[in-house]
């Protein structure tokens, strides 16, 4: 079986700076795919720039923290808070994981703004090819269940991939059980 190596590099979008990184680590390093934020300060940059290199991979960059969402404060109103009369989500990574374990994230709305950030760049002409997202907030249910149909919704070919790492996650860490030879009484 042929293997390939990908070398991912997130947040293409945030700023001018980390853009030529991530085109020159792809132009003269080993940089074969990056994830674009639809919400990120350089995002009109990063699209030009990738336009340019049809051989890079381009993902999405789900944002959830740390910045504006794309749609209004009353469609993501478990997510943001208002700013201003704008809403903005929370800064705080912990903030947020301590909403998600509480189940007080609306799913709708989490798959609501995940499908509006994949629409975007699809508009603009990328082949949005996987996801990921900033600070691994996906790595709660209350987002991997939302961006997994909202992969799906936008059937760009990218929820087959997620569906198949799911699947493989389960199966690899969700039911794998401790050896008790490594377990101390201080565990």
């Amino acid at each position: 079986m042929l293997r390939h190596l990908i070398v991912n590099a997130d947040d293409f979008g945030l700023t001018s700076g980390v853009n030529r990184g991530i085109i020159e680590a792809h132009t003269h390093g080993i940089v074969t795919s990056t994830t674009l934020m639809a919400c990120g300060a350089k995002f009109q940059d990063a699209v030009k720039l990738a336009s340019q290199r049809p051989e890079l991979s381009v993902g999405c960059h789900v944002l959830l923290v740390d910045t504006f969402p794309l749609l209004d404060i009353q469609q993501v109103s478990s997510l943001a808070i208002a700013n201003s009369g704008n809403a903005r989500f929370r800064d705080s990574l912990l903030h947020f994981a301590c909403l998600a374990a509480a189940r007080r994230l609306n799913e709708d709305e989490v798959e609501a703004e995940i499908t509006a950030q994949i629409r975007k760049l699809q508009t603009l002409g990328i082949q949005v090819s996987h996801l990921d997202s900033h600070k691994h907030t996906h790595m709660s249910p209350v987002v991997f269940k939302p961006m997994l149909r909202a992969a799906k919704k936008c059937s760009s070919g990218i929820e087959r991939s997620w569906h198949d790492d799911a699947r493989r996650l389960r199966r690899h860490h969700c039911h794998r059980r401790p050896d008790p030879a490594n377990i101390s009484a201080s565990d």
